[in-house]
Parts: structure tokens; sequence; C-alpha cells
């Protein structure tokens, strides 16, 4: 979007991204475009690798985020904590104001949490 956003990243994912910089050694992009390494990776390449996996008319990436709130959420994760990582804005206008909160310490500690989940976590195949 229009705004910076600041992403905590678990150290799963610091260790996927160590192996990803070996693999383009691209130090403007963490997923380079295929086609021209010199710009991002395009916004449909998400839902295209949706599809490759067989998820096509099942999941969308944004149902993966939907996901992620619903169980933060039930895992007791503070509310303004979970629309933060999700860069929701606030509609508070009042409150967008004079709350400039970027909750970094719990949004670090819920993403290395969400990374652990996600490691427990087995698929079931039909």
């Amino acid at each position: 979007m229009r705004e910076k956003h600041i992403v905590p990243l678990s150290k799963q994912v610091i260790d996927l991204i160590k192996q990803f910089r070996k693999l383009h050694n691209n130090p403007d992009f963490v997923f380079p475009s295929r086609i021209n390494p010199n710009k991002q990776m395009s916004e449909n390449t998400l839902i295209f690798a949706i599809y490759r996996m067989g998820y096509h008319s099942n999941a969308t990436a944004h149902g993966f985020r939907a996901t992620a709130s619903t169980i933060l959420n039930e895992k007791n994760f503070r509310a303004d904590v979970i629309e933060k990582q999700l860069a929701h804005g606030e509609r508070n206008k009042v409150r967008t104001s004079y709350n400039h909160a970027q909750y970094l310490p719990e949004r670090k500690d819920m993403m290395q949490w969400w990374a652990d989940y996600l490691g427990k976590t087995k698929v079931k195949n039909n």
C-alpha cells in the first residue's frame, strides 16, 4: 500500500530469506521477478502458486490472512497487534490521530508463535 509497513520476522523466515539470497543474490528484493530480476515478483504470483498446489477455487491468499487472523484471535493475541501485523488501518479517526504504536515486541513474539504453530501443523491429504 502507500504506507511503510514494518514486518517482524520469525527465526524460520529469516533462515528462508538467507537461503533465497543465496539462490538469486538480489539485495533489492527477497522475491524478485523471474522475468526481470530488477523488479519485484508479480502480485499474481501467490494466487498462481496456490492454483499449482491444487487449491484452485478453494483458497486465496486473502483467505490465508483471514485464517491467520482467526487463529491468532482465538489464541488471545491482542486485536490491535493482529490488525497492525495485517497492515489494517484504524477506523476510528480520533484514535488514528493519537495512536501511532507499532506494537513491534508483541508482533515479533506473535510471528514467532505463528511460525512455530505452522511448523507443528500437519496438512491432511484428501
